[in-house]
């Protein structure tokens, strides 16, 4: 099940916000009889709601494979375990951290890596048989949110959840639970037990819910459509304008796919009274490639800056290795081809280059080259995380830079930018920092009197929501497919 299938939209969600509703109502009336009763001692203040999002989050991740709901719950209980055996004195039980890290990172090496490395021994001459493993959707994001607990624990900046249940929901919270963004159990560890909601928190998270589901339906869909057409085809045909149209298609793509999940993530976690934390920041007005990992995937980013770089050295010591160590492992995170390696060092090595150059006369630099620049290197960059098929790979770069036989523009290719001009447009238009600006002048508006602006931006994001909705909903009826592209991940 995804976010943006009309069953989700209009039988799961709307069956999970009520039966949410009548948990909340049972827990404020178990808390007003605690109230009324001193001798009652109130340590977890939502039973019933908590109880209820387990079990819609489960029912939500077996919908697609069952199968696979006793991997995460075992995820859940090994860790559970781990978190205990590590805060069970006065000083944190490293062995305990060892065996959970091994734990942990194993059951992704061999639920996610083993074809891999099978095809790679045989590459080299061995003969090993592909195991052939299913992928748990997801798994790569609950487990480092597993990895990222422990890892607090066993560092004093949270205590070892004492309840089961309450550890579970904060791994399988289904808004999150298969493709990010990546929470910190830090990060809403105390609202797990308690917290409010406010009309607001309701308003602003169905808002920002149906802004990520009009970025995956209206622009990620169609985009992956008209990428679709150049990237997967046959490519003695393909034009180089034909190519770079496609892999522009895609570079927008995959950030409305992937944002617009974590705007839906973000907005239904603060109508249920979770706050999580951006995870992008329109990276595509970047002006370094240092400042777009910045902005993209935050949580992911920030996972790999504060449990490898910095415990390896971080900038104190072996800065070159510590990087291209981090980049190897995000690209590999990404998916299990090679390409997705060769992806996450190219950028770790232009990261590290930018250091030592870019960085330092960057203000020197007029910001429009700097600009340009950054969007060449991330577009390409995107070739590379697109072909799995290193040989396809290959061939495509040489079309992209004139080495094909069907020239340098085509009539295909024309057409395909005149009918869909409005979609790149809109494309780029969406890319920049709109919701910023919308609340620059909101909050210029709002200090003259009479103005009347809170009115307005209520009327504009009703409107806004309600459009966004309709046109969804009537492109979701004859959608043929609709996946997400970091379900794979």
């Amino acid at each position: 099940m995804v976010f943006s299938d009309l069953f989700f939209l209009y039988i799961f969600l709307p069956a999970a916000a009520l039966c949410y509703a009548l948990g909340r109502c049972a827990d404020s009336a178990r808390l007003s009889y605690a109230e009324g009763r001193s001798r009652f001692r109130i340590t977890h203040y939502c039973p019933y709601s908590n109880a209820v999002l387990i079990i819609f989050s489960l029912i939500f991740y077996a919908w697609g494979e069952p199968v696979y709901v006793a991997l995460m719950v075992v995820s859940v209980l090994m860790n559970y375990a781990v978190g205990l055996c590590i805060d069970r004195g006065k000083r944190k039980s490293k062995p305990a951290l060892v065996i959970g890290l091994i734990l942990n990172i194993g059951m992704i090496a061999v639920f996610k890596y083993a074809d891999l490395l099978a095809d790679t021994l045989n590459f080299f001459g061995l003969s090993v048989p592909k195991p052939g493993i299913a992928l748990p959707i997801g798994i790569s994001f609950f487990t480092f949110q597993a990895i990222s607990y422990i890892v607090d624990v066993y560092r004093g900046e949270v205590r070892a959840q004492r309840s089961f249940p309450a550890l579970l929901l904060y791994i399988s919270m289904f808004p999150q639970l298969i493709a990010g963004p990546i929470v910190r159990y830090s990060t809403i560890s105390a609202e797990i037990n308690r917290r409010s909601i406010s009309f607001d928190d309701i308003a602003e998270g169905s808002f920002r819910f149906l802004i990520g589901l009009g970025k995956k339906v209206i622009l990620a869909n169609q985009l992956g459509e008209l990428s679709s057409a150049f990237l997967d085809g046959d490519f003695s045909s393909l034009s180089a304008g034909g190519a770079w149209l496609g892999l522009i298609a895609y570079t927008f793509q995959i950030y409305f796919d992937f944002s617009g999940y974590s705007d839906m993530a973000i907005g239904m976690g603060r109508c249920l009274g979770f706050h999580f934390d951006e995870n992008f920041r329109n990276p595509y007005i970047s002006l370094t490639i240092t400042e777009f990992w910045r902005r993209w995937h935050i949580s992911l980013g920030s996972f790999f800056r504060d449990y490898v770089y910095i415990p390896m050295g971080g900038n104190r010591r072996h800065q070159p290795l510590n990087i291209l160590v981090v980049w190897f492992l995000t690209g590999l995170w990404h998916g299990a081809s090679w390409n997705f390696v060769l992806w996450g060092l190219y950028f770790g090595v232009i990261i590290l280059l930018e250091k030592y150059t870019i960085i330092k006369v960057q203000k020197k630099i007029p910001k429009v080259i700097l600009h340009l620049y950054s969007l060449f290197i991330i577009v390409f960059g995107w070739a590379i995380f697109y072909f799995t098929d290193l040989g396809r790979l290959r061939e495509f770069i040489g079309i992209l830079f004139g080495n094909g036989s069907a020239g340098a523009w085509d009539l295909v290719a024309q057409n395909q930018l005149t009918g869909n001009l409005w979609l790149l447009i809109a494309a780029v238009i969406c890319s920049l920092p709109l919701g910023s600006l919308i609340r620059m002048y909101y909050d210029r508006a709002a200090v003259k009197p009479g103005a009347g602006a809170e009115v307005l931006l209520t009327a504009g994001k009703t409107v806004s929501a309600v459009a966004l909705l309709a046109v969804s909903t009537l492109l979701l009826i004859g959608s043929t497919t609709n996946p997400f592209l970091y379900l794979r991940f």
